[in-house]
């Protein structure tokens, strides 16, 4: 089984759920360390050409993360797509389990089994708490309606002001960010590299929870530990 993977979450859990069989990735494709495969390019604009020469049995692609024209092109010149939709953590399992399955694991991996027993099992939080949550600045973008993090949060108690609007990654005025005025501010670090020194400096006054963007928006080996990495995260923003 020759796999190219476009999605870096599923990069991953094929990486290290059928060893061997993957043999292309995208360029930020970061996990696991010391992936060594041909790399493709980016998820919005992979090489098609490199993609075909390597002869791939199956390509896995996300329909938010890759764009239709490049899955189109693959089709075109005879290769099978697997294209995952997810958003929602129930939906992360039963896809991840789809994929796995294509890609000739037998039966599902320990740390799948691990995840889902995790999030099956959640104690219901204390109380609940509002946030906002940027993934880009310059302009600001923030988490909207039917996301994969905006439920991984609600599941951790976490609501963000933004769930019922229209678009899902809304642009938001900064003004409108700060009159919103929200319990926490949550700020990944991907896609925009939101860091201590930037993106808290614009929400003076706000608790800033800086969160590792593959807990918060990846779905694979790491939902095995991000209830309690970014339950962590939230709690030492507002001590």
């Amino acid at each position: 089984m020759r796999v190219v993977s476009l999605v870096p979450s599923l990069t991953e859990a094929v990486a290290v759920s059928a060893p061997g069989a993957l043999v292309g990735a995208t360029d930020w494709c970061s996990h696991p360390a010391g992936l060594d495969v041909t790399r493709v390019g980016g998820t919005k604009n992979p090489k098609v050409d490199r993609i075909v020469a390597l002869a791939p049995d199956l390509v896995i692609a996300n329909e938010e993360e890759n764009r239709a024209a490049d899955l189109d092109a693959l089709r075109t010149a005879g290769v099978e797509v697997l294209v995952t939709e997810v958003r929602d953590v129930p939906q992360a399992f039963r896809e991840l389990a789809r994929v796995l399955d294509a890609c000739g694991v037998p039966a599902p991996p320990r740390w799948l089994d691990e995840a889902e027993r995790t999030w099956s099992s959640l104690p219901a939080p204390d109380r609940r708490t509002t946030a906002v949550v940027p993934i880009w600045r310059r302009p600001w973008m923030v988490l909207g309606r039917d996301t994969f993090a905006g439920d991984v949060l609600a599941r951790l108690g976490v609501d963000h002001l933004y769930a019922a609007h229209e678009d899902r990654y809304p642009r938001i005025p900064l003004d409108d960010l700060l009159a919103a005025a929200p319990d926490v501010v949550v700020l990944p670090d991907e896609p925009y590299r939101f860091t201590v020194d930037d993106g808290p400096e614009a929400f003076p006054g706000l608790p800033c929870a800086l969160v590792s963007g593959r807990h918060l928006t990846w779905y694979g080996p790491s939902l095995t530990e991000t209830p309690r990495v970014l339950s962590e995260a939230l709690r030492a923003a507002r001590r």
